[in-house]
């Protein structure tokens, strides 16, 4: 986008870039961790200074305009050629310093990915760790995240990335609900699980008669729900596993295996803040694979029963 004459300054241009991402001013000022009014002056400032509307609110948020698309595309290379320019310092002594906004899913990252977070910041000071989690998808493409810690055996293509590790999982149950369960001989009771869709297919497959009286949407929730002794439901061995008030009930299939992949869009693969948080997150969960691949020993286990069936 040409426009003789104009001086846009980088700053007016991030925040419109934000706003055209999230869809909303209020939404670009929690992104941008800055008050409702300085989005909706800046934006105004950017429209005067170039003589012409970028956004038309409708009731579901904000809609660009032409003009507004044609400047989101330049914007966006002006974005990339900034981050390029830092893989370019990449060889310099120079500071680790900025925004980095990392999606990562709920039970993993307030529970065995924060360790690994928290050490990060502590050594990089100037870099500003937004964590958010969210066990859907986000659009790296369109820098709703900079990096996002998923779950798959099958990574979107377009992006890049590295496996971290593989995260093994089985059935879990409460210590009292398990010993109830062996001594009757009667057929488990499986929650509802609902939290993704791997744990939503494999509970169905386990509990084809969907016999469920008692449902959860989280993990965290599904947790808390087995130590109740509300019934069976699959867990990742990393949480099943480091929680004393449960016991396995068989043990992990391998064919339930999933990667854990730290993958971010390739024109950030230079950018020194998106090297620096990959290479940490290797070197701290390769610290720990007994964990996430089920193969620690638990020494007030019970022998398992060989599956769910």
């Amino acid at each position: 986008m040409h426009m003789p004459g104009v001086l846009m300054h980088w700053d007016d241009l991030r925040i419109f870039l934000t706003v055209a991402r999230e869809g909303s001013i209020s939404g670009a000022a929690r992104r941008l961790n800055v008050q409702h009014s300085t989005v909706s002056r800046r934006l105004l400032v950017l429209e005067k200074s170039l003589g012409t509307r970028l956004l038309n609110r409708k009731k579901s948020g904000y809609e660009l305009t032409s003009a507004g698309e044609e400047l989101k595309h330049s914007a966006t290379r002006m974005e990339m050629e900034i981050f390029d320019f830092e893989g370019t310092m990449g060889n310099q002594d120079c500071l680790l310093a900025g925004e980095l906004h990392v999606s990562a899913i709920n039970n993993m990252a307030s529970t065995v990915l924060m360790p690994m977070f928290a050490s990060f910041s502590i050594k990089n000071p100037h870099i500003q760790l937004h964590i958010e989690v969210s066990n859907k998808y986000v659009s790296l493409a369109e820098r709703q995240a900079d990096i996002a810690i998923r779950l798959t055996n099958d990574p979107v293509d377009t992006l890049i990335g590295a496996r971290l590790t593989t995260i093994a999982s089985t059935v879990y149950g409460g210590s009292a609900y398990l010993q109830q369960l062996r001594g009757s001989g009667e057929s488990p009771r499986w929650l509802g699980v609902e939290c993704c869709g791997f744990h939503h297919d494999w509970t169905h497959k386990a509990c084809p008669d969907h016999s469920y009286s008692f449902f959860v949407d989280d993990t965290l929730l599904t947790v808390a729900a087995l130590e109740q002794g509300l019934g069976l439901a699959y867990l990742p061995c990393f949480m099943g596993d480091s929680n004393a008030a449960l016991e396995r009930f068989c043990d992990p299939d391998p064919l339930l295996d999933l990667g854990l992949w730290l993958l971010y869009h390739p024109d950030l693969r230079h950018a020194r803040r998106v090297v620096a948080f990959r290479e940490h997150m290797l070197s701290q969960i390769e610290a720990q694979f007994a964990l996430f691949e089920g193969r620690l020993p638990r020494m007030d286990m019970k022998a398992p029963a060989q599956g769910p069936g």
